[in-house]
């Protein structure tokens, strides 16, 4: 069970660093300011607010609930109108986690993904919280990627692994 724990654990931390992040580092090379910060209505989220949701997420899945530690996390404040958040630090901010996470899953004992974790209400496994971190990970990079195209009219934008 340890060779499978410890695969688990090796390529979530590629999924994050080597796949989802350099996706969406070119997504952001490609687009303004105003790009980042567009929505096409009041429903929708912007690319901004994607990531500011990424950030807020990923430190309160990997650093609250798995780690323990109180990160003071406002959900709502993911979405509201953007503060005038310039892209550069938007990334350095999504970095800063995704190596955080990264250095968190690298030191991991395997032998704790059976592990419970309480959230606010729930709980779950570690193995579940690190399934979860990636595999919201993947959606909002997903959407990150959609968005971009749609903006840019670039259909080449994101090579596949």
């Amino acid at each position: 069970m340890s060779d499978v724990s410890r695969t688990f654990l090796t390529d979530s931390r590629a999924f994050l660093t080597q796949d989802y992040m350099p996706k969406i580092e070119r997504c952001m090379s490609r687009l303004t300011e105003e790009q980042v910060w567009f929505r096409s209505d009041e429903a929708s989220n912007s690319i901004g607010h994607l990531l500011l949701h990424l950030v807020g997420s990923t430190r309160y899945w990997a650093i609250e609930v798995i780690g323990g530690s109180s990160i003071g996390r406002v959900r709502q404040r993911e979405f509201e109108p953007p503060a005038a958040v310039p892209p550069d630090r938007l990334m350095a901010d999504l970095r800063a986690v995704v190596e955080e996470v990264d250095a968190l899953l690298a030191q991991m004992p395997a032998a704790i993904l059976l592990d419970e974790r309480t959230t606010r209400k729930d709980r779950f496994t570690v193995l579940w919280c690190v399934y979860h971190i990636v595999e919201h990970f993947s959606m909002h990079t997903g959407q990150v990627i959609s968005m971009t195209k749609a903006l840019v009219g670039d259909l080449d934008l994101v090579a596949t692994r």
